[in-house]
């Protein structure tokens, strides 16, 4: 499966921002995806993720009630709905996918990532 993120860009504190990760070449829905961002001079970290059907969603504790994601499985695509945004949310932001959600950051695929820039 490839994929390919987009909807980044520089925001204001407070503001929103909405990320969306749009698969292809292979049935979508029998991958689940995940957000991971990376600051710079920081390690990757795992931000959020959506089972195959979307029944099930992950949070880090740093985004949950901020931060919503989403699927539609006929557009092949996953959201990543950014509310409340911070300037520690700066970071690139990838998108992976791999039929089991614990195995998303080590053994999926992944997309190329867009930034995502705060301004205090």
């Amino acid at each position: 499966v490839q994929l390919q993120a987009s909807g980044g860009g520089l925001v204001q504190a407070g503001g929103s921002l909405r990320l969306s990760c749009a698969a292809s070449g292979s049935t979508f829905s029998r991958y689940a995806v995940g957000w991971f961002r990376q600051a710079p001079g920081n390690e990757r970290e795992f931000v959020a993720a959506i089972t195959r059907r979307g029944s099930m969603t992950y949070y880090a504790d740093s985004v949950r009630g901020r931060f919503t994601i989403s699927r539609d499985n006929a557009k092949s695509t996953v959201y990543l709905q950014m509310n409340s945004l911070k300037p520690e949310d700066t970071a690139v932001y990838y998108c992976s996918a791999h039929p089991v959600v614990r195995n998303l950051e080590d053994n999926g695929y992944w997309g190329q990532g867009t930034l995502v820039t705060v301004s205090s």
